[in-house]
This record gives structure tokens, C-alpha cells and sequence, in this order.
């Protein structure tokens, strides 16, 4: 699963810190998701789409396995 997490938080102007507290985890999972190493749950997948303005489906993109 790709994700546009990076690309939307820089845009609103936020640094990884900022986006952490809004969503009440630490920074380096905020790296871990932006680098693709962590899939969030639900839950937090929706803070991060609230806190970035977004649909999930506009912040998390899936890929079908071949």
C-alpha cells in the first residue's frame, strides 16, 4: 500500500512532529508510515486523514497483488 502521507503533510506545512501530536503518535511513526515500513491501523489511518483534510482513499493507496 502506497500512501501520499509525505507529500499532503508538507503541503499543509507541518513537520513530522507537528503531524504526530494531531494524531497522538510519535514521530518516528510518522516516518515509519511515510517510508512505507509501517501500515497504520483504521483508527490512525483516520486521525491522519483528518488531521490532513482528506478522504483515506485519497491518502492511502491500494495495490492490488499481481
Amino acid at each position: 500500500m502506497d500512501n501520499r502521507v509525505k507529500e499532503l503533510r508538507t503541503a499543509a506545512g507541518l513537520r513530522q512532529e507537528d503531524l504526530a501530536r494531531r494524531v497522538a503518535v510519535s514521530r518516528q511513526t510518522i516516518i515509519s508510515i511515510e517510508t512505507g515500513r509501517y501500515n497504520p491501523s483504521l483508527e490512525l489511518a483516520w486521525r491522519l486523514s483528518r488531521a490532513l483534510g482528506v478522504q483515506i482513499e485519497d491518502l492511502f493507496l491500494f495495490k492490488e497483488a499481481d
